[in-house]
């Protein structure tokens, strides 16, 4: 897979997506007399003043043979105005009682220092023109430039801050020709996942009207050598296709410039299956196009066609229980994969010849101790990288596997994978801890060396704080890793406020980044802890599969023993103790939540899934069945009703303080969740006042792509933190 692919798989990653549609039979009841949510939401608290309780209602499943209550689903339906009136109550009611914590103003004077920075990316060769993306101080969004040469005078390519007056309108990707001339690139409204592909030419800036491609959620367009066009992956616009079914729709199509987006060649018809995933990469020579469908997040399916020739399809590796992840270079295949081995190596085949695995050879065998998490060829050579403990290192070899120079971190960090072109000596990598920004380098591939590219200043003096990495066992005696971040001179006493987070899904790995708005809570006096979760990549796929689908509860048994462990170890108190999730972490939290409530002081909740029952019949949610599980499946219902944070509330119980943000466009997590865990919890608890429901709007899954939102939602998320841990006085 080339650099374009392999980045295509990260994204669909990140939008936690695989598929799967449809509601299968099963044996499914109601107190009432249809499936539908009930019709209205009753309001008991109306006041500003109060949290605005929903009225319970009767809705039960007999699900396999157990009945299951659903309280809250006339919260479903969005588009109801009781469902309206309740969620726009809740939100102006917990935006009145933040406005109302002290020292908002001082925390909000600090989080816009710390967000408001200068960045570069590290910039790409396409043709005789270089690419990048530039963060500035004073604007919203990062800005995309591109030049002649590496000297040539910087120009603005497309700034983001411009595509709309309200700054609802992301720019969701660019995509240069190799040549430069044109790129092409996705635009989305409220930065949902949901996009339309343009097409523009770089030296005049003027973007076509008729290469205008809706259905562009999964569009990574690879581009032809010469220009001509690219091939993509499309959804069909028709409105009649349930939204969890779009997935199996999708194709791969041809894009010839010029022409209408209907008249499109279909190179890939669709699987009809929404638990794949289909994209297509062109090798740079044009020699080669190469299929990929994924099947859900523990393998996939690799085709191609020599372009030269005529015919179709050959595959390349099919039916295997593996991940298989190609780069194209000089008419060899070079194939990342855990195929009997779970930390991944790195393999070549020759399509000239037999493609069967048994004639493959292994250019980079399987390091016992790391993982290879990314291979690709620049400079002629290979250039890996590998983490090891969840900290990076990078590794150059020839392209027979002969080893050519390390590159390492100068302590507990992550580089990024080299960035460069697989003709070009010169290339460039960044590195950030929690403590260090991500500062920029270039290198020479065959030569090695570094020198500073570009360098982030950020109003920090990190030398009060210490970054550690320390192993606990989890529930099961497993050892964890943790990355801590502290105070040097902290006492063990359980005094120091801590924020434990997590995620523990889909392959994703945690690993040291750096993030500005963390030291407003560090300078508070906080700690930070970041555990390395079964179900993520830290350790393989090994350690992936040991937290998915009937071994969920791994994840949530290692999430609460670090909590323990910090609290055994002085580090801090459960009165001090706060966690934080979003997304497959917003699952994290929930399940700690209602499985641990005397653990935790508070909690904030983002963007989650919390009913594991009915996840899979909302927004993409089909999507991660393969991750997941589906309540359809009898064994499958069982391990997802055991801990499922919607349905594991009980009432009278003195959960810890939350903080729910959901946004209003949230189009990959259903915001159904978020509403209906609130009212449940807030039914539940004897201090009602203490759960809190922000809506961000103009606003997808990822929240707005805007500085000042990210600053705003802040300072609600650390006054919340602050007033509940005590860290006011």
């Amino acid at each position: 897979m080339s650099a374009d692919m392999r980045s295509r798989v990260a994204w669909v990653t990140s939008l936690l997506t695989v598929s799967s549609t449809g509601c299968h039979a099963h044996d499914v009841q109601l107190a009432r007399p249809s499936a539908a949510a009930p019709s209205a939401v009753a309001t008991l608290s109306p006041s500003d003043d109060e949290p605005p309780h929903a009225r319970p209602s009767d809705v039960t499943e007999l699900l396999h043979g157990v009945n299951v209550a659903d309280p809250y689903r006339a919260l479903e339906d969005v588009s109801s105005p009781e469902t309206k009136s309740w969620l726009t109550s809740f939100d102006r009611y917990t935006r009145k009682h933040l406005a109302a914590l002290p020292k908002r103003r001082e925390l909000e004077a600090r989080l816009t220092e710390l967000s408001y920075v200068e960045w570069v990316a590290p910039p790409r060769r396409h043709g005789t023109r270089y690419f990048w993306t530039q963060q500035h101080k004073d604007k919203e969004k990062a800005v995309w430039y591109w030049r002649e040469g590496r000297t040539g005078a910087p120009k603005v390519l497309l700034d983001p801050n411009l595509l709309s007056q309200d700054g609802s309108v992301a720019l969701h990707g660019v995509f240069p020709s190799l040549d430069g001339r044109l790129i092409a690139y996705k635009l989305a409204a409220n930065n949902k996942d949901e996009a339309t592909l343009h097409v523009m030419d770089v030296a005049t800036g003027t973007s076509s009207d008729i290469d205008v491609i809706p259905g562009a959620k999964y569009a990574q367009p690879s581009w032809e050598p010469k220009g001509t066009g690219f091939y993509y992956t499309r959804l069909p616009s028709d409105p009649s296709i349930p939204t969890d079914k779009l997935p199996g729709e999708a194709a791969i199509h041809f894009h010839l410039l010029g022409k209408a987006p209907a008249t499109d060649r279909l190179v890939r018809e669709k699987t009809g299956d929404p638990r794949t995933f289909l994209g297509a990469d062109v090798s740079r020579d044009g020699h080669f196009l190469v299929l990929e469908i994924l099947h859900g997040w523990t393998r996939n399916d690799l085709y191609f066609q020599d372009l030269r020739k005529p015919g179709g399809w050959q595959p390349l590796v099919v039916g295997k229980d593996a991940h298989f992840h190609p780069t194209v270079w000089k008419d060899r295949f070079y194939v990342r994969t855990d195929y009997e081995a779970p930390r991944y190596r790195l393999m070549v085949v020759d399509p000239s010849k037999s493609v069967d695995l048994a004639s493959w050879k292994e250019v980079a065998p399987q390091d016992p101790k790391s993982v290879l998490e990314s291979a690709a060829v620049v400079g002629g050579h290979l250039a890996l990288k590998y983490l090891e403990n969840a900290s990076s290192r990078l590794a150059v070899l020839s392209l027979d596997g002969k080893p050519v120079q390390q590159i390492a971190t100068p302590e507990i960090g992550t580089l990024s994978a080299l960035v460069g072109n697989p003709e070009d000596d010169d290339a460039f990598y960044s590195y950030e801890s929690f403590l260090s920004p991500a500062n920029v380098y270039e290198t020479s591939v065959k030569s090695g060396g570094r020198k500073p590219f570009f360098e982030v200043k950020v109003p920090i003096d990190a030398s009060p704080y210490l970054l550690e990495q320390v192993f606990y066992p989890s529930k099961d005696g497993t050892s964890i890793s943790m990355f801590v971040v502290r105070r040097r001179d902290m006492p063990k006493n359980g005094s120091t406020p801590f924020l434990l987070t997590g995620y523990g899904g889909f392959q994703i790995a945690k690993v040291p980044a750096f993030t500005g708005s963390l030291f407003a809570w560090l300078d508070r006096g906080g700690g930070y802890a970041l555990p390395n979760l079964r179900g993520g990549g830290e350790y393989g796929e090994d350690w992936h599969r040991a937290g998915m689908r009937d071994k969920k509860q791994n994840v949530f048994d290692d999430f609460i023993a670090a909590a323990e462990w910090l609290q055994a170890n002085g580090y801090t108190a459960r009165d001090r103790l706060a966690i934080s999730g979003g997304s497959n972490g917003g699952l994290l939290v929930g399940a700690a939540m209602t499985q641990r409530p005397e653990l935790f002081r508070a909690v904030v909740c983002a963007v989650p899934l919390l009913d594991m029952v009915r996840y899979h019949r909302f927004g993409s949610g089909r999507t991660w069945i393969s991750e997941y599980g589906s309540s359809e499946d009898p064994a499958q219902f069982k391990a997802l009703h055991a801990y499922s944070p919607y349905h594991r509330v009980t009432p009278n119980t003195d959960y810890p303080a939350l903080l729910m943000l959901t946004a209003d466009n949230d189009d990959r997590v259903d915001p159904l969740h978020a509403r209906k865990f609130a009212a449940r919890i807030l039914d539940s608890k004897a201090n009602a006042s203490r759960v809190l429901v922000r809506v961000e709007t103009n606003a997808g899954h990822g929240g707005g792509d805007m500085i000042k939102k990210n600053v705003e939602r802040g300072v609600d998320m650390y006054s919340f933190l602050f007033d509940e841990l005590g860290m006011n006085r």
